[in-house]
């Protein structure tokens, strides 16, 4: 497996773009291997009906739903992507690649704590997902889990504890607590970051700052994903610029991705395809997806604390296991 160093001595930062105080700069590939990704994204799977979502029975289980994949491509499901419906609205907690022609459990959490019944049989992909700040202190909580548990599970109550508060300031309360009233009420805000940014030529990726400092990136295996992907994303950032002090100073790069580059890693066996890195060093926390010869989705952002519990887990011999999520043929 590539380390990030040698990843990310392949990116090239392109010309900033700004608009009020969200700054993005687009993450290039110079070269790609494929025409295409060979996989499908969430969505696409969903649209062509080779894909669902459901619950996980009847009953249903709040941090775990079922991914069925009836088609001859793997598809890529996004870390932060909300799915809506069902007994309740939930984000995925990972990314992850799942196989064709099998089902996986997936790991998520709930984005809308006041309901639990059934609105329809499948979740159907919602336009955005997770803002930036709730990922990365999701991110963190699962890295936590997975270390600890070897379980992929959030803080349920920190993610609800998080809306709420972030919805209250953002004055857009709902009846059911769902994270998707505040990117409903910012509706028109948000649609003015999307036509001020735009996606180029050979962008694999986008590391985004805002209030006057960096605070995160997500890269892709391919331009393609990052192109489909780019609106959700730029919602995800926009609303927490919306939320965040209006400071508008230019940002520079400032080390991001030399300090990705030299943070601890951890990797275990993904859920579905290939393998779960974990990411964190000081004031930095990150995941990504590891399959075959390939990144096929890197995410980081800058956090307080120092990461040094990651540091001793690395530091002792790894304890494996034989797979990653479960799988129900």
């Amino acid at each position: 497996m590539r380390t990030l160093l040698d990843e990310l001595k392949t990116i090239r930062t392109g010309e900033a773009q700004r608009f009020q105080s969200l700054t993005l700069f687009p993450l290039l590939r110079a070269e790609t291997a494929a025409a295409a990704p060979e996989y499908l994204l969430l969505e696409e799977a969903i649209g062509l009906g080779v894909a669902r979502v459901t619950e996980l029975s009847e009953g249903g289980s709040v941090p775990q739903l079922l991914f069925v994949n009836d088609g001859e491509r793997p598809v890529l499901l996004l870390d932060g992507e909300e799915l809506v419906g069902a007994k309740q609205n939930r984000i995925l907690n990972l990314t992850i690649l799942a196989p064709p022609k099998q089902s996986v459990v997936i790991p998520v959490s709930c984005v809308e704590a006041g309901r639990w019944r059934h609105e329809s049989k499948e979740f159907r992909v919602s336009e955005q997902a997770q803002y930036a700040r709730g990922r990365a202190a999701r991110t963190a909580q699962v890295s936590e889990s997975l270390m600890h548990r070897q379980t992929r599970q959030s803080d349920q109550s920190a993610v609800w504890a998080d809306i709420q508060e972030k919805a209250e300031r953002m004055s857009a309360a709902s009846p059911t607590s769902a994270m998707n009233a505040m990117y409903e009420k910012a509706a028109v805000s948000l649609e003015e970051y999307l036509r001020a940014f735009r996606w180029v030529e050979g962008q694999a990726g986008v590391a985004f700052g805002m209030g006057g400092q960096m605070v995160g990136l997500d890269l892709f295996d391919h331009p393609a994903t990052m192109q489909r992907l780019f609106p959700k994303l730029l919602r995800s950032y926009a609303l927490d610029a919306l939320d965040g002090a209006a400071d508008a100073r230019e940002i520079a790069m400032n080390g991001l991705l030399s300090e990705l580059a030299l943070a601890p890693v951890f990797a275990e066996p993904a859920v579905g395809l290939g393998k779960d890195l974990r990411i964190q060093g000081r004031g930095l926390v990150g995941a990504g997806l590891w399959v075959e010869t390939r990144y096929v989705h890197l995410a980081a952002f800058r956090v307080g604390g120092s990461g040094s519990d990651f540091k001793t887990r690395m530091a002792r011999p790894s304890r494996r296991r034989t797979g990653g999520g479960e799988v129900v043929y």
